[in-house]
């Protein structure tokens, strides 16, 4: 498995890896799963962050309904979707974001929705617990500390491969979390309808050594991005992930 080394050329000309337009980030992990089903990459791993606030949407995400827009408006915050399903979520400063490109040849029970889940879930649980033992796993794939969550994770399969992301809050602003979001349209049992401030909480981990930690879980060699992922992440946030009718399309 190949993981991005965001100093490396070619990606460096863009800047730091928490430099990078979050159109463009989003758009990469799209053109990684895009250029490893069309045989051009192998599998990869990468751990980022936003260098500010942003709000990234689900695939089918209704803005409206899972965002306070008039909130992230009055503080400039602008609203993101991504390629993969799921809820809303808040990333920026202090929110560790992880995606994992898996081939499904190598581990076939990822074909299956619940099987991704399971072995993703369990190399995320595996690393964050080496530095906070009591991490827990609840609901479908969200992780906790002491019943609060502070990792939430999606996913996308194609047919030879599974793009599965998440974020991981270490030092997060919660406050502002609950500001940009809307109540949750589909909560875990284990939310007992706490509201955002109630419910979400930062883990007591280091991101450099999760970040390290996930590249072990996961055998992950670092590497630099190739071109041909660049040029189709680039393709993709002129096209899509910049673009109003793909941000507010629900």
């Amino acid at each position: 498995m190949s993981r991005i080394h965001w100093d490396d050329a070619p990606l460096a000309d863009m800047g730091n890896k928490t430099g990078i337009d979050p159109a463009m980030h989003l758009a990469l992990d799209e053109a990684w799963l895009m250029a490893a089903e069309a045989g051009e990459v192998g599998p990869c791993l990468r751990t980022w962050e936003f260098s500010s606030p942003v709000v990234v949407l689900g695939r089918s995400s209704k803005v409206d309904l899972e965002t306070n827009r008039a909130f992230c408006q009055r503080r400039g915050i602008e609203i993101y979707r991504r390629c993969s399903g799921g809820a809303s979520i808040v990333g920026g400063p202090g929110c560790m974001m992880y995606s994992v490109i898996l081939s499904i040849a190598d581990h076939p029970r990822i074909a299956k929705i619940d099987g991704a889940h399971d072995y993703v879930m369990g190399q995320v649980l595996a690393a964050t617990r080496r530095q906070s033992p009591r991490v827990q796993l609840q609901g479908i794939c969200d992780l906790t500390w002491q019943n609060r969550k502070f990792s939430g994770n999606a996913l996308r399969l194609t047919r030879r491969h599974v793009l599965y992301h998440g974020t991981i809050l270490y030092a997060a602003d919660l406050e502002l979390i609950g500001g940009c979001l809307d109540f949750a349209p589909r909560q875990p049992d284990y939310r007992q309808g706490r509201d955002h401030q109630s419910f979400i909480t930062n883990a007591p981990v280091d991101p450099a050594c999760l970040s390290r930690d996930l590249a072990n879980q996961f055998d992950a060699a670092c590497g630099p991005t190739p071109e041909t992922v660049i040029r189709r992440a680039e393709e993709l946030v002129s096209k899509r992930y910049s673009c109003e009718d793909w941000r507010y399309r629900h």
